[in-house]
């Protein structure tokens, strides 16, 4: 399997419905849809409701994105509003 060929994982860590909470979700996706369509497994979670999941995943910002697949793992901070750093950072190529 190429690495092209391997699905992204990626978690989102938000803080509730908070404005940057809720601009990186709606940016993530967007990103997802238009650069790697059937290519991503995304889960999105609420460290209001998971608090112990910060400290186990080592979590110091709020919204902090992570690609667990494929390796290495790569952690962007913020509302992953500049684009083309995001993308540079998953490694997706179009």
């Amino acid at each position: 399997m190429t690495e092209a060929a391997t699905p992204l994982k990626l978690t989102l860590y938000v803080a509730g419905q908070t404005p940057k909470s809720v601009a990186a979700i709606r940016n993530l996706e967007r990103m997802c849809a238009e650069h790697m369509p059937g290519r991503y497994e995304v889960e999105v979670i609420d460290l209001r409701q998971h608090p112990q999941l910060a400290r186990e995943h080592n979590i110091v910002a709020i919204p902090t994105l992570v690609r667990s697949l494929p390796v290495p793992v790569q952690k962007i901070i913020g509302d992953l509003s500049d684009q083309e750093k995001v993308l540079v950072h998953l490694k997706v190529e179009d």
